[in-house]
């Protein structure tokens, strides 16, 4: 995989995918390829990490023909791309572009995509490796799906096919059951690759660097040495032009469910037996069934939702959420969820896990926080400040990436007293992390794929058991509708409950 994007970085390095791949791409005129795919495969055509033969074509409702379609992506590139737009490199890259107008629902549409694959292998003089990229309502997969499997197009003969899926997968438990029922009629489990892009980050990736690549820690990661763990993701934004999609999902679906987990797995996993895709997924989903699923009296007590009112981010006045664009004026819909959770197997048995995340929250931050539990005896005295009384580590996942150890030591003059110290270790001091704001965190999943490796794509026993921990929470919040929201300012750290969730067990968030 493509580990470091720097400026400075020897290209020539990055090892190429060498079969040549066609992306067939649905809903190519939609918000997701504009802000984040083409921003991606612009940013891996930059650092030559395209194969020597690779295209897209697009497919969507709008009348437009191969060159429209490179115009709008020109534009798309030069409003939304991450980097500044190269009109030299699109030059290379555009006449890869092309596109076919088409109606997803139209038997038809499949059919030509039929005659499409035989012309691209001409061009590419071989077999191309065809990518189905479902860039669309996820109301729509199936649909899809199914007509893709019954063109004959999802088991081309002598050639590698693969489906690219979105989050979400699935409402809940039992229409992800549905949803992989469907799929699997026509595609065998290693050609559904499920894309979660929060994996593409660099510094979630990290986690299993740190773990796995540093001796030091991994013998007291366990319920021996480590009193609690905080997992937050924070963001200041609220949900922009994403209410219609915002308002039927919510906090829980939106991130506890899929990003959330899957950084807990990372946390928790024991290590594997290699750095093969099954056995890093056959790790994390041991971790997942370790999760008892709450009961309705646990959900009560262990989970809090909010949804944030009007207040100030960054000095600036935001506005409630049931006065956003396209969300319900009466919508119980939460936009702040915090939970506590156990992982209960012989590693993490009785260490409690408390995460919150939300939107329109005081800063943006995604971070982890490990605190080990206090020496046996208090020899020093030590400043009466809850933050100092454990060693703590932190790693910061966004926007910054860093770790911080936080020791005690020794304040300098006659007096044996201890205040609190950090050792820091920021990516920005030892790495070119320049890249880190050219990103969309779709390169490395979009390489990976093209290199056939599966590693940050989800399983479907992966998918399935995250909903099986989320269903509980998902039913009692259904059955028993919030009665004070909005509950917290926005611009704050969200909801009082969340305080006490945490400070009933006499910890603190560390905000």
């Amino acid at each position: 995989m493509i580990k470091v994007y720097n400026e400075e970085s020897d290209q020539a390095s990055v090892e190429k995918p060498k079969d040549p791949h066609l992306f067939i791409l649905f809903g190519a005129s939609g918000d997701l390829t504009k802000r984040l795919l083409m921003p991606a495969v612009y940013n891996l055509a930059f650092h030559e990490a395209l194969p020597d033969h690779f295209n897209i074509l697009g497919l969507a409702k709008d009348q437009m023909d191969d060159a429209g379609f490179r115009d709008k992506i020109s534009k798309d590139l030069q409003e939304f791309g991450k980097r500044k737009f190269d009109q030299s490199l699109y030059e290379k890259l555009g006449p890869n572009l092309y596109y076919q107008q088409g109606d997803f629902d139209n038997p038809q549409l499949y059919e030509d995509l039929k005659k499409k694959i035989e012309e691209f292998d001409k061009k590419c003089n071989a077999k191309v490796v065809v990518t189905y990229y479902l860039a669309v309502s996820p109301a729509i997969f199936q649909m899809i799906s199914n007509h893709l499997g019954e063109a004959g197009l999802s088991k081309l003969e002598n050639r590698t096919t693969r489906l690219i899926l979105e989050k979400p997968f699935g409402r809940d438990l039992k229409s992800a059951l549905e949803l992989n029922q469907s799929l699997h009629q026509h595609w065998a489990e290693d050609q559904i690759w499920r894309i979660d892009h929060y994996l593409g980050k660099e510094t979630v990736q990290n986690l299993l660097a740190f773990r796995f690549g540093n001796g030091i820690f991994e013998p007291v990661w366990n319920r021996k040495y480590i009193d609690h763990v905080q997992i937050t993701v924070a963001e200041e934004v609220g949900v922009e032009k994403r209410g219609d999609y915002y308002d039927k999902a919510g906090a829980l679906r939106d991130m506890f469910q899929n990003h959330i987990l899957q950084i807990l797995s990372y946390l928790c996993m024991e290590a594997p037996g290699s750095f093969s895709a099954n056995a890093i997924r056959n790790c994390k989903i041991s971790v997942l069934e370790s999760i008892t699923p709450l009961t309705e009296e646990e959900v009560a007590k262990q989970t809090v939702r909010g949804q944030y009112g009007p207040g100030k981010v960054k000095d600036k006045d935001a506005i409630a959420y049931r006065d956003e664009e396209n969300v319900d004026k009466q919508s119980n819909t939460e936009t702040f969820c915090a939970f506590k959770i156990f992982v209960d197997n012989w590693r993490w048995a009785g260490v409690p896990f408390y995460i919150r995340t939300g939107k329109h929250l005081k800063e943006k931050v995604g971070k982890v926080i490990i605190h080990f539990k206090a020496a046996p005896k208090r020899l020093f005295k030590i400043p009466k400040t809850d933050e100092v009384l454990t060693n703590e580590l932190r790693f910061f996942l966004q926007p910054k990436q860093a770790i911080t150890l936080l020791l005690k030591a020794k304040i300098p003059g006659t007096k044996m007293s201890l205040q609190p110290v950090k050792m820091h270790f920021d990516y920005s001091e030892s790495f070119d992390t320049q890249e880190g704001g050219t990103s969309t965190g779709y390169e490395i999943l979009l390489y990976d794929a093209m290199m056939n490796d599966p590693t940050l794509f989800s399983r479907s026993d992966l998918v399935e058991r995250a909903w099986e921990i989320t269903q509980p929470i998902l039913d009692h919040w259904s059955k028993n509708p919030p009665a004070d929201f909005p509950n917290y300012a926005s611009g704050s750290w969200g909801p009082d409950a969340a305080y006490k969730l945490i400070e009933n067990d006499g910890h603190k968030w560390r905000d």
